[in-house]
């Protein structure tokens, strides 16, 4: 196989033999390991750029801050110069040239690089239960409150949308408890605390919109080269929780967006898991899991999975054994834990009778390795002490001038740099709340009002009542000392009535009498 074999990529050289990653088997996975100082990012940074100039898509952490001098090219002044062209020299590369990538940076801080942002509803339960820490209890409540949220078409976009969901369910919380099972104000109280020392780690800038493109991470550069995504992780790592559950997550974001390609001549994506012991430090039985899960299965979705760490024990079984590309510097047997990775170390690659791989691994130089690679039927090649061959780009950090001219011709600037605030749940549950404040304000307005007329109703008919006794009254005291014009009318007409009477009563006796005595007489 000759270096310039375009179905692979050049590691290095071994055995008197190039030592080539297949193209086409850099989906299977791989492993590079080895103790602090041993060349692991040199070896990383020279099979990105590879990669890239394969046209295969890279995206990689840089922990140290060192990695994304990747996308500049080396210089002839850098104190690796003579190292790197003396050794391409010694594999027989013969267009050894510095040269630059196209690389893309961005950073979950949204400092020095373009902002990562995912959305709570893509993050999903199970991963933010893992990220705060929540018991069984907890994440069950955390899991009804997504469930709410889908029922009542409530937006999740960033931490305060479930801040306001968390809220919802609280003052919900018998209703809720009765169609879900028990959901406590105490078991919300502690999600809200977890909610809030996320916060603190940066969550707030992680959570929102736009959310990030999967596809933007696969992008092509004018001259075919894959993009090398840079993730700026030096301050992530500060909180390792997040930095372990972003990329978890970004891997589930791969599994589900990309649809199923088998064995491509070339992967979609290549990923690197750097300081991978992160992902798997004190990770939960269903967690690793779900991790395991993945791994096995993109791999048919194009992507090649890669794990860069220190010890190789630091991977789990069940996941290392899917790991087919191996590349192994040195460890140091100081430890019974070191003579214990030596040895698993050994035990995984495939054995070459002229090489002791125990011993060999306490023995490798800095830039050296144990590589085993897929051959073209799938199996690993026989373990070769191999010389991994050189970068181009420049090894070390950027500067922030660097980092700004990146940043202002990058593709994907215009479309990460401008958060956007959707409404979601948090203003609907806030215009909810207000329709329902103004709706009862309404109604206890209305019931004022009816309260306040049936008191001026009741205060008029007491009135009327009040007159009426008034004027009977009234009345009373004039009948019983009426005026003395109208005692003299009154009395003036007593005196008429009698004299009428009188009269009349004079002329009926006269006329009596007169009847009698003419009958008589």
């Amino acid at each position: 196989m000759n270096l310039d074999d375009p179905s692979s990529i050049l590691i290095g050289v071994g055995g008197g033999q190039p030592q080539r990653l297949i193209l086409s088997r850099a989906n299977r996975h791989g492993l590079i390991a080895g103790a602090t100082g041993t060349g692991k990012t040199v070896t990383l940074q020279g099979l990105a750029e590879e990669l890239s100039r394969a046209g295969v898509p890279v995206f990689v952490a840089d922990v140290k801050g060192d990695l994304a001098g990747i996308a500049m090219a080396g210089s002839p002044t850098a104190k690796s110069h003579e190292a790197f062209t003396t050794r391409a020299a010694e594999l027989g590369i013969d267009d050894y040239a510095y040269a630059d990538n196209a690389a893309v940076l961005w950073d979950l801080y949204g400092e020095q690089g373009h902002p990562v942002r995912t959305t709570i509803s893509d993050m999903g339960p199970l991963l933010l239960a893992r990220l705060m820490n929540l018991n069984e209890t907890q994440e069950g409540v955390l899991n009804i409150a997504f469930r709410v949220a889908d029922e009542q078409g409530l937006l999740l976009l960033d931490l305060a949308d479930l801040q306001a969901l968390l809220v919802h369910c609280a003052e919900n919380s018998t209703a809720l408890s009765a169609k879900y099972g028990n959901v406590t104000k105490p078991s919300v109280g502690a999600i809200q605390r977890q909610l809030l020392q996320l916060e603190s780690q940066g969550g707030e800038l992680f959570f929102g919109e736009p959310a990030l493109d999967i596809n933007d991470l696969l992008a092509l550069d004018d001259q075919g080269r894959g993009t090398i995504n840079i993730l700026a992780a030096d301050k992530l790592m500060a909180s390792p929780r997040l930095y372990a559950t972003f990329l978890l997550w970004l891997l589930s974001e791969l599994f589900e967006e990309l649809p199923e390609v088998g064995d491509l001549p070339k992967p979609k994506l290549v990923f690197f898991f750097d300081e991978a012991h992160l992902l798997f430090d004190e990770a939960p039985k269903a967690l690793l899991e779900a991790v395991e899960q993945v791994v096995r299965l993109i791999r048919s979705k194009g992507v090649g999975i890669y794990f860069v760490t220190q010890n190789p024990i630091d991977i789990p079984e069940e996941i290392a054994g899917q790991l087919g590309n191996r590349i192994q510097h040195a460890l140091r047997a100081f430890t019974p834990k070191d003579q214990r990775a030596i040895k698993a170390a050994a035990e995984t690659f495939r054995i070459n009778p002229k090489l002791d791989v125990a011993t060999a691994i306490t023995e490798l130089r800095v830039g050296e390795a144990l590589v085993s690679l897929l051959q073209e039927d799938g199996a690993p090649s026989p373990v070769e002490r191999t010389m991994i061959r050189p970068p181009r780009s420049r090894l070390g950090p950027l500067s922030a001038k660097e980092r700004a001219i990146l940043r202002s011709i990058s593709p994907v600037g215009d479309k990460y740099d401008m958060p956007a605030d959707r409404d979601s749940a948090e203003e609907l549950l806030a215009a909810r709340g207000a329709e329902a404040a103004a709706a009862a304000a309404a109604l206890q307005a209305r019931a004022a009002e009816e309260k306040a007329a049936a008191e001026r109703a009741k205060i008029e008919a007491r009135a009327q009542i009040e007159a009426q006794r008034e004027q009977a009254r009234l009345e009373r005291e004039r009948r019983a000392n009426p005026p003395l014009a109208e005692q003299l009318t009154r009395q003036l007409g007593k005196t008429v009535q009698r004299q009428i009477v009188n009269k009349v009563a004079g002329s009926l006796v006269r006329g009596l009498l007169g009847g009698l005595f003419k009958g008589r007489f």
